[in-house]
């Protein structure tokens, strides 16, 4: 078993994001998975941070170097641009502070790659609507009295988030499951709709522009 088979499907998909020889930070980088991948195949310079004692003794067993450290209280630890990438995957949403997490990624990095579930998937939008419930889904596999899911977004939600905190979307790239799989592929029409999670490439350099799925419904 190749190490990319371990990896998470939008964790595929923020790996082929990221060059060989990059410097790396993964926030919230859990057993260590993608920063060994990256390592191992992309020949990155990685490094991570955790707030689980099991994540970091799982990502020290790789050879990972991790630092324990609550992402809300920021990346003081952390030089400004002293990374080429800064990765935080299906976190935004958890962590309760998210405008200072974005911030402090895009002083720590040149690029932020984030990915998050979207709340704006239709079945979500229908759940609730035909159902009168709190959603459960693949991607949002939570009752909503155990949830560690405390800020909802969409993807417009998400542009307006980056706009407003300093940043640029320079891609997004909008996914939904292959039916019958547990694969992920890319949505090409309506966005905001169909897609089930994002995964988008942030900077704080003016004249990005957004590239990858409209802005849909």
């Amino acid at each position: 078993m190749t190490p990319a088979r371990l990896l998470r499907s939008d964790l595929q998909f923020i790996s082929e994001l990221i060059p060989e020889g990059s410097r790396v930070l993964d926030l919230g980088c859990g057993d260590g998975d993608l920063l060994a991948y990256l390592r191992d195949e992309r020949g990155c310079t990685v490094r991570g941070v955790e707030l689980t004692a099991s994540g970091i003794a799982r990502s020290i067993s790789h050879g990972l170097s991790v630092v324990q450290d609550d992402l809300d209280c920021g990346l003081a630890g952390f030089p400004s641009r002293s990374f080429d990438f800064v990765i935080l995957s299906q976190t935004l949403q958890i962590v309760r502070n998210p405008a200072l997490v974005l911030r402090e990624m895009l002083r720590v990095g040149e690029r932020a790659v984030l990915s998050f579930p979207n709340f704006g998937h239709w079945r979500v939008r229908g759940y609730l609507a035909l159902r009168g419930r709190m959603p459960v889904s693949k991607t949002i596999p939570y009752s909503w009295y155990d949830t560690p899911n405390i800020h909802h977004t969409t993807l417009k939600d998400f542009r307006e988030f980056v706009t407003a905190n300093g940043g640029v979307v320079l891609k997004e790239i909008p996914l939904t499951s292959n039916a019958g799989s547990d694969g992920l592929h890319a949505v090409r029409v309506g966005a905001n709709l169909r897609a089930e999670l994002a995964v988008a490439i942030v900077t704080s350099a003016a004249g990005g522009s957004l590239s990858g799925g409209g802005a849909g419904a």
